[in-house]
């Protein structure tokens, strides 16, 4: 196994032992005689209908960051745990899954997509009928290209991972929120949900619509643009939407929020236009303020959704 600053901070966190905390390799991925483990951690309750957070990262290796802002909060939150018995009551009510990164063998060659040339958040069998961005929102023209989907109908070893973690870790609670955090797009931070695929709206509009009131409400100030995937661009075979629309057919009377944080990695470049002609420049933050700053940031927007998870008379309103 060829290792890397992420990958040994979360094998790190999985020599932490706590009741509270069960964490396991659930794969590995194997190419061309490397070896890379995906870890998992599921924190709290083990009870699969209690209320839970997923936190997820590293779909694409380029981005770095959105597995360094997993690892951060869990190492926190880890640390925390050893003396806050507040917070231990509480996560004996609910849990938090995550699988802090997805694509190691991406993220250790600095690629967006895995061995196999695959874009893996454009190769679920979602679809859309949607006017779509040439390349951008997906295609099988060829793997040279980046955003490539494959041209198989099986998914790719890492997304089915994803997809079954999140079955049978998310599927049968009946208050669910997920965030997969990316980097890359724009000059601000959104924060997107359903749809990718279409611009009709999903289910749980009115709970999504609440808990962004509630984040208004108690962080006034903060920096996130709130809207759904499709209102940037429509994408063919997102993820999320497979896995929202699997998560109806499965729970149908649960409400499960799919969020995706995708950090405005432009302002970074703006900021240090010389950083385009570093490795990961493009998708990082790589001065250590701004690092700092995007970790406090990201950091309080994880405390504030697990903090809903565990109340969520506050925004379903049934």
């Amino acid at each position: 196994m060829k290792d890397f600053d992420e990958l040994n901070a979360i094998s790190e966190l999985t020599c932490i032992e706590d009741p509270l905390i069960r964490c396991r390799e659930i794969t590995r991925i194997n190419h061309e005689g490397e070896s890379y483990p995906i870890h998992s951690f599921e924190i709290g309750s083990s009870d699969p209908s209690a209320p839970v957070l997923g936190l997820f990262g590293g779909i694409h290796g380029l981005e770095k960051v959105g597995t360094q802002v997993v690892v951060t909060y869990l190492s926190s939150l880890f640390k925390q745990l050893s003396w806050d018995e507040e917070l231990r009551r509480s996560l004996e009510k609910f849990r938090i899954v995550s699988i802090p990164l997805i694509n190691p063998w991406g993220m250790y060659h600095h690629r967006r997509s895995n061995p196999n040339n695959i874009d893996l958040m454009r190769n679920s069998p979602s679809r859309t009928h949607e006017k779509t961005k040439f390349l951008l929102s997906g295609h099988r023209l060829s793997d040279k290209l980046p955003w490539y989907q494959g041209n198989s109908d099986q998914m790719e070893h890492e997304l089915q991972t994803l997809v079954d973690y999140v079955k049978e870790h998310i599927f049968e609670s009946q208050r669910a929120i997920s965030v997969d955090f990316h980097s890359g797009f724009g000059l601000r931070d959104r924060l997107w949900y359903p749809y990718a695929r279409t611009l009709t709206p999903f289910k749980h509009i009115t709970e999504m619509e609440n808990l962004e009131h509630l984040l208004n409400e108690t962080h006034p100030h903060h920096i996130y643009r709130i809207e759904p995937t499709s209102e940037s661009y429509t994408i063919q075979g997102d993820a999320w939407d497979y896995l929202y629309d699997e998560y109806l057919e499965k729970n149908p009377e649960g409400v499960y929020l799919p969020l995706t944080l995708e950090m405005g990695s432009w302002i970074w470049v703006k900021k240090n236009p010389l950083q385009i002609f570093r490795r990961g420049g493009l998708f990082n933050p790589l001065k250590s303020h701004r690092y700092d700053r995007t970790m406090r940031r990201h950091i309080m927007l994880i405390k504030f959704l697990f903090r809903a998870v565990g109340s969520s008379k506050a925004w379903v309103k049934r």
